[in-house]
């Protein structure tokens, strides 16, 4: 075990167990990423007295990594192919600023072997593994090959050459349904599918591949068996150049939506300290198969009986990283740095344990009620709640706009705790006390997954987040919600009639010597619609009325951003921001929302839909158009393919309709309510009939 006076060593950077042989000293650092990631490495490479440069697109040139570090340079468009992906625009960089190292991050170049040896070209080291090494794994068919031999157990699949939709549905049939199409060169999620049965494959590769290609550049394949009920165990690993290698502990990454991971832990809650030997040898054994030096990852997917089965090794900084520096004490970075330096790693294996639990939650710029459907526009407010005992890790500002270009991982929010209990109520709480208006986030749910009785039990697999949303759906308060929306909005209403009215007296606001005074609203509340109407019952409660059901609802300790709203014998602590008189964002302690106050003859998505209006749920690009005017069209059938942060999105028929008009193309840039597809009636009977 790791002792406290060591674990405060490593911490202050005084490293006894590093054996300081350096072999080529750097001082000066280019993190060729942007968000959350830049700010935690140059937050490292300040911390190690050395200089650091950040590299930003045109769309991120108020992004808070460009003012963190010491110097930053622009290298291209909002297109991540134009810049962070551009090895020649990052490379000129580093020669600009005089760079001697270059730190990739993960995603973008962190797993390019050509990106890696352009830098060994240009005299700049590159801070990961070698070209060797990122290349043998960076193709999961190849790297399955490897582990076999490595007597490293693997999921039972199909990693041929032979491409062919023919060949893959004939190998998936004799796998067996469920099946899991990956790409196999990337991660992250991008270009994977789970297929049930065998009539949606043709579907399935096609929006693979497309991903793929457009993610990875390249279009190649594996089949894998979807295995039920399993857990996402990956174990870090960290080597030094002379071979020596150790692993710091596993991470449970199980809860994920899309095969995209959303809450992380260290420990295991179900690993047995046998199980964890035997996992992290299995670790080290692949690491060491390939000549690996720095820090990585190796994934697995451990079954219910015990069996565990490699999936993929990431050569890089691992998104959830932190939850491993904070049982372990350790700086990944630092120790990233301090190899790519030549330095030997004096890591002894029984040194390293773990200390106390740390649970890391994910929050996007993402919209759960719509398929996790990536959001985009400007934030317009933003704090975090947290202590002592929880780690922030943001790349993002108040005021930032949130393109389409990136991905949408907004923050990392990581707890601490002598238990897996206390880590997760610090977790809750620091969620409870976060704020991000101005577009959607997944912070309510989020909240809701930890609060889950399966995950607070440690039982949450990678079916945990389908099945919580199978079985109870999303978190939403419905009318109680609506109501209080209501009666804030009828006391801002008061507020500003008062500003700009003459003087009265409190005791005489919302006063009638008649009948009672009545407002009426028409709101729309995450997609759903109501018609409150609210009467004074004094200068701080009000009389709500919704669906016939009266609700008194007190409103006091208003101020610009926070309200207290009394319901019954509850007493609810609310943040709220009025962008203009039609829109409200209001958060709740486990849920937000966007209030929208319906103009009179405003159009929804209904009269969208009776229009035959198809329009742009979100900004993104046109990957694909599957229809052409004429074509008549099933309710649910693809009409095109859009892609938002890296993942796509399909766009299916509202209705069973002809396709009457086109206005997009592949290519072309959209954003949210942009018009993309005119349809027509259905007469059903080969005739046409337009709306």
């Amino acid at each position: 075990m790791i002792s406290n006076p060591m674990r405060s060593v490593l911490r202050d950077c005084k490293r006894a167990t590093l054996i300081t042989d350096i072999t080529r000293k750097f001082d000066s650092v280019l993190v060729a990423n942007r968000g959350e990631i830049a700010c935690r490495i140059i937050r490292s490479v300040r911390a190690m007295g050395m200089r650091s440069i950040a590299v930003y697109s045109e769309a991120d040139a108020g992004a808070p990594h460009v003012t963190l570090a010491d110097r930053s340079v622009c290298i291209g468009a909002g297109s991540a192919s134009e810049s962070y992906l551009s090895i020649a625009r990052v490379l000129e960089s580093a020669r600009q600023s005089s760079a001697d190292a270059v730190h990739p991050g993960y995603g973008f170049l962190a797993e390019n072997a050509t990106f890696a040896t352009a830098c060994e070209d240009a005299d700049i080291v590159f801070i990961g593994p070698s070209p060797h090494a990122i290349s043998a794994m960076g193709n999961k068919a190849e790297a399955k090959r490897l582990m076999r031999d490595a007597d490293v157990a693997c999921v039972p699949g199909y990693d041929g050459d032979d491409q062919s939709d023919a060949i893959m549905a004939a190998r998936a049939a004799e796998i067996g349904f469920p099946i899991m199409i990956k790409a196999a060169a990337g991660g992250g999620g991008r270009g994977m599918r789970l297929v049930e049965q065998s009539n949606e494959m043709s579907s399935a590769l096609r929006i693979a591949r497309s991903e793929a290609i457009n993610a990875f550049g390249s279009n190649e394949l594996i089949l894998e068996k979807a295995i039920r009920g399993a857990r996402h165990v990956e174990i870090q690993i960290v080597a030094d150049n002379a071979g020596h290698t150790v692993h710091l502990g596993e991470r449970d990454c199980s809860v994920q939506r899309r095969h995209q991971k959303l809450i992380e832990e260290a420990p295991c809650p179900v690993l047995t300290a046998d199980l964890r030997e035997q996992m992290g040898a299995a670790a080290v054994r692949a690491a060491r198969a390939i000549g690996y030096s720095g820090v990585g990852t190796v994934e697995f997917l451990l079954d219910q009986d015990g069996s565990f089965y490699f999936l993929e090794m990431n050569t890089r900084l691992q998104v959830e990283h932190p939850v491993t520096e904070m049982v372990t004490g350790l700086d990944l970075v630092e120790l990233q740095i301090r190899v790519a330096r030549g330095e030997a790693l004096g890591l002894k294996q029984q040194e390293i344990a773990l200390d106390g639990h740390a649970i890391e939650a994910r929050l996007y710029t993402e919209d759960p009620s719509r398929d996790f459907m990536p959001a985009t526009g400007t934030i317009t407010r933003w704090h975090i709640g947290g202590s002592d005992n929880v780690r922030i890790d943001s790349g993002i500002r108040e005021g930032q706009t949130i393109t389409p270009f990136y991905d949408a991982l907004a923050a990392k929010v990581i707890a601490h705790g002598e238990t897996r209990d206390i880590a997760r109520r610090r977790l809750v709480r620091a969620l409870r006390d976060t704020t991000i208006f101005g577009l959607r986030s997944n912070r309510a749910f989020l909240i809701q997954c930890l609060e889950n009785r399966h995950f607070a039990s440690g039982k949450a697999t990678t079916a945990f987040v389908d099945d919580l949303l199978r079985e109870t759906g999303l978190d939403t308060p419905g009318q109680p919600l609506a109501a209080i929306a209501a009666a804030l909005l009828f006391r801002l209403d008061c507020e500003l009639a008062y500003a700009r009215g003459p003087g009265v007296a409190t005791n005489l606001r919302n006063w009638s010597s008649g009948i009672r005074l009545t407002s009426h609203y028409s709101l729309e509340i995450d997609a759903a619609k109501y018609s409150p109407t609210v009467s004074p019952l004094g200068p701080d409660r009000s009389l709500v009325v919704l669906d016939g059901n009266p609700i008194e609802i007190g409103i006091e300790s208003l101020n610009t951003e926070s309200v207290v709203a009394h319901v019954a014998d509850l007493r609810i602590q609310l943040r709220f921001q009025q962008s203009d008189q039609h829109e409200l964002w209001l958060a709740l302690p486990d849920h937000d929302c966007r209030i929208v106050r319906l103009r009179e003859n405003r159009s929804d998505s209904g009269d969208a839909i009776a229009s035959g209006l198809v329009r742009a749920p979100m900004h993104g690009v046109v990957q694909e158009v599957v229809v052409a005017a004429g074509d008549t069209v099933a309710p649910g059938q693809p009409l095109l393919v859009l892609e938002a942060m890296k993942m796509q999105q399909q766009i299916l028929a509202p209705v069973a309709a002809i396709v009457m008009e086109i206005h997009t193309r592949p290519g072309q840039q959209v954003v949210s309510g942009d018009l993309l597809i005119t349809l027509g009636a259905n007469t059903g009977e080969g005739g046409e009939e337009t709306r």
